[in-house]
């Protein structure tokens, strides 16, 4: 499936233009349909149903946000959304729009992963999905307000955000989908957890992203080995239910769950590289491609076909058995 995206507007280029932004704003939809409301509406089908009436439902969700945000960056046009070459005079969705997707999914990974959902789970399974919805989004358009340049409190520009973001979205796969919330989840009191899991994620962000440029990796690089992590995060975590890692207890299993991601994110990097290296770019830029690959076409298939579509057609135990 993953494939098949990354062509199936014909290039790679002009699919990664077109479906690039349209996928990242899809990602907090298809966070709120599988980690808040559970694959509902869809749960109350057969699987394979369920499973096409939940990503029909984010799809046309990630349409209305991904116009919702080309209307507050460049203005709504709605060829420059679905048309790689719209033409003169016409606003293209990426890269202008990428860091408020970004923005407003990593703050929907904070909410549902880093904070335990707390406190909107209060208000019910559908209702708290749609408030960390507009939470997310709400605060990612104060991101883009005030951090993007010409932005009050800082003048980032818009690749720095993005790749800032990704290597964000990294240390919360890796900390609470890859090692399970450890080892913050060792901390009894919610208070406390919450606190300290949310400070530590957005303080190892601030300190890695400078490090990693003082490494001398351009900006573009560390936003390709951020999403190839995060991606081979969610292979290992989700598709593969942590193995081989599962195999032993903590703190073993952790060590071997974290070399298993590191040497998938290598090969991943490596493949998408070598395809990327065969091809003659012109609005992109190589590394810009690979974490988008990484990021909207592994990652976000692995989602839907864990998360949405319960694994159909391939049948688990867990599946039936509880057929």
């Amino acid at each position: 499936m993953a494939v098949v995206l990354a062509v199936s507007l014909g290039g790679i280029e002009d699919t990664a233009l077109v479906l690039g932004p349209l996928a990242t704003f899809t990602l907090p939809a298809i966070a709120m349909v599988a980690f808040w409301w559970e694959d509902w509406p869809g749960r109350s089908l057969r699987a394979g149903w369920a499973g096409l009436t939940d990503t029909l439902l984010v799809a046309a969700a990630g349409i209305l946000l991904t116009l919702l945000g080309q209307a507050v960056v460049t203005g709504l046009d709605l060829r420059g959304v679905f048309l790689a070459d719209p033409g003169p005079g016409h606003a293209v969705t990426y890269p202008a729009t990428m860091p408020l997707a970004g923005a407003a999914f990593a703050v929907m990974l904070q909410l549902t992963l880093v904070t335990e959902g707390w406190p909107q789970r209060r208000l019910g399974r559908i209702w708290a999905g749609i408030a960390a919805l507009a939470v997310s989004w709400a605060l990612a358009l104060a991101a883009w307000v005030l951090l993007v340049d010409p932005g009050p409190l800082a003048g980032l520009d818009r690749e720095t955000l993005g790749v800032w973001l990704i290597v964000l979205g990294m240390w919360q796969v890796v900390f609470f989908v890859v090692l399970h919330g450890r080892p913050f989840t060792r901390i009894t009191g919610r208070a406390w957890r919450l606190t300290s899991a949310n400070g530590a994620v957005l303080v190892i962000t601030a300190v890695s992203y400078p490090a990693l440029r003082l490494a001398g990796l351009e900006p573009g690089r560390v936003g390709a080995l951020g999403g190839t992590v995060v991606a081979a995060g969610l292979v290992v975590a989700m598709l593969f239910d942590g193995w081989p890692g599962s195999r032993w207890r903590a703190p073993i299993g952790d060590a071997v769950v974290l070399v298993t991601v590191a040497v998938l994110a290598s090969v991943l990097y490596w493949v998408l590289a070598a395809v990327a290296a065969a091809r003659d770019w012109h609005r992109m830029t190589e590394q810009s491609w690979i974490a988008l690959a990484a990021l909207n076409f592994v990652g976000m298939v692995v989602i839907l076909h864990v998360a949405v579509w319960r694994r159909w057609p391939v049948r688990t135990p867990e599946v039936t058995d509880a057929a």
